[in-house]
């Protein structure tokens, strides 16, 4: 029921793998801009394309920006070593080489923003906790536009891209930036992206600046906008930022430099639960980075994953471990056995009284129809709750409740026009449900009426019983609750499946 969202990159671009990756359980791809350029990209989703057609696994396409990212320009590409108590030199200067002695950065303003004292830390990709391949420094004095800093590990960076992260430090770059606007305005557009993982987000007006570049952008209007949340500015304006944004992304790697270790959780727990309350999808990453190079994770990871999935998680976004590390296919496949034995143990029941006493009286009318389709299908152990959605809110406010048994939601397109020609939406609504626990939609026939009249009339409703027995999540005398609007009303009843 859990997500998993991977982020497809060198060792997980083939078709096989990829097809591997989707088998497993992947239900979102997530390109990250923050290396390769747009045609490495697209070669990458074409291959995710032929994929998806081959093993008929659905899969939304995640496009991540790269914000307002602090990076080491190495362009030799040579390892570059680091010993601890030495010093180095962070310089704006991107024209000299990068050494143990200097580190060109692509940002002028460091110095202004920087004091005596304040930690930086740079690593490669993602911070992971590895203390040999990432860097912890002290700034020690500011020269002009230069930062000197003492080196507190001794470490190798290796590879073309560092990122630098200087904690709790401002750092004055915008959230899109041009290189950001130009990738979603050409790759995105020409790819129709179900998401943006909007990077470094630290205010609701980020969100509100993004949402109104895209809906300039045709089919883009439609996508939905992750805030991701790296640092203490997000988290300071958590609550504005989750009323703009339709998803949360909690980036763990940066939250724990800007954060000290033991505070990590509590923002964790919090956020998702705030997340869930508003009904919108929370995502967490960073769970098993030991997996990048280890075909088992950590015992630590492995209950974490399980604890994120308690406390109420939509998604598991890997990063790392699917873009350059060994074991893509297992490291889902694991995730994913985790993440079913914690919904095993979830507290539904608690769960739903909470969310019910958050919403409070009176309940909006889509709302009361949702819970009571959950409480209903809880009732009476149904197998399955199908519910018919245009725009996909109903289906999602069904998951909110977070149901035991998985929701199918049905996904009727809606014809529009533009005066020049007909067109059908429902694509990026059906795909947008890829990201929320326990929602597995279906892109109906709008042809097809959503009840049959008559015996022999195909109707969407039997089109989707019949694929639920496909999948083996419904057997012949089991109880679904179906939820669906006719005319003006809601309705909301339970049927019991003949032989």
């Amino acid at each position: 029921m859990t997500k998993i969202v991977g982020t497809l990159g060198p060792k997980s671009r083939s078709v096989e793998v990829i097809s591997g990756c989707l088998k497993a359980g992947m239900s979102v791809a997530r390109f990250d801009f923050s290396w390769g350029d747009a045609e490495y990209h697209r070669e990458t989703l074409e291959n995710l394309k032929a994929a998806v057609k081959g093993t008929k696994k659905l899969c939304a396409v995640m496009l991540d920006t790269v914000g307002a990212e602090l990076q080491v320009v190495n362009k030799t590409e040579k390892a570059i070593s680091l010993l601890a108590d030495g010093v180095v030199v962070l310089t704006p200067d991107q024209g000299q080489e990068a050494s143990s002695e200097l580190l060109p950065i692509n940002f002028d303003g460091l110095s202004k923003a920087v004091k005596k004292g304040d930690t930086i830390f740079v690593g490669q990709y993602l911070f992971t906790g590895s203390e040999t391949t990432s860097v912890w420094l002290e700034v020690s004095e500011v020269k002009g536009d230069d930062v000197v800093c003492v080196i507190k590990n001794s470490a190798t960076l290796a590879g073309s891209l560092f990122t630098l992260h200087a904690s709790q430090v401002r750092i004055d770059l915008p959230t899109l930036s041009d290189k950001d606007k130009e990738v979603i305005s050409s790759w995105g557009v020409q790819n129709k992206i179900d998401f943006l993982s909007l990077s470094y987000t630290r205010h609701a007006e980020d969100v509100r600046q993004a949402r109104e570049f895209l809906s300039k952008l045709g089919d883009l209007s439609q996508t939905h906008i992750f805030a991701k949340i790296e640092n203490i500015e997000g988290l300071n304006h958590f609550d504005e930022i989750l009323q703009e944004a339709d998803g949360i992304i909690l980036s763990r790697g940066n939250l724990g430099i800007d954060l000290p270790p033991e505070k990590v959780f509590l923002f964790q727990k919090a956020a998702v639960y705030k997340c869930n309350m508003a009904g919108k999808p929370a995502v967490v990453t960073r769970v098993v980075d030991s997996m990048t190079d280890n075909l088992r994770p950590t015992r630590a990871e492995a209950t974490d994953v399980a604890n994120a999935v308690l406390d109420g998680t939509d998604a598991i976004l890997l990063g790392a471990e699917t873009l350059r590390g060994l074991y893509p296919v297992e490291t889902i496949s694991i995730v994913g056995k985790i993440c079913a034995e914690a919904e095993k143990v979830f507290n539904q029941d608690l769960y739903f009284k909470k969310t019910v006493k958050y919403v409070g009286e009176p309940m909006t009318h889509l709302e009361s129809i949702a819970s009571s389709a959950v409480r209903a299908a809880i009732k009476v152990k149904a197998s399955v709750i199908i519910c018919f959605t245009s725009s996909g809110r109903a289906a999602r406010l069904i998951a909110k409740y977070r149901p035991t048994m998985p929701a199918l939601s049905v996904v009727i397109p809606r014809l529009k026009t533009n005066q020049l020609k007909w067109s059908f939406t429902g694509a990026f609504e059906a795909r947008q449900s890829l990201i929320v626990r326990g929602l597995f939609p279906m892109l109906a026939d709008p042809r097809h009426p959503a009840e049959s009249t008559s015996a022999t009339n195909e109707s969407i409703l039997k089109v989707a019983l019949d694929h639920g027995k496909a999948c083996g999540i419904i057997k012949s005398h089991d109880r679904v609750v179906v939820c669906q609007k006719v005319g003006d009303a809601s309705v909301v009843k339970i049927i019991e499946l003949e032989d």
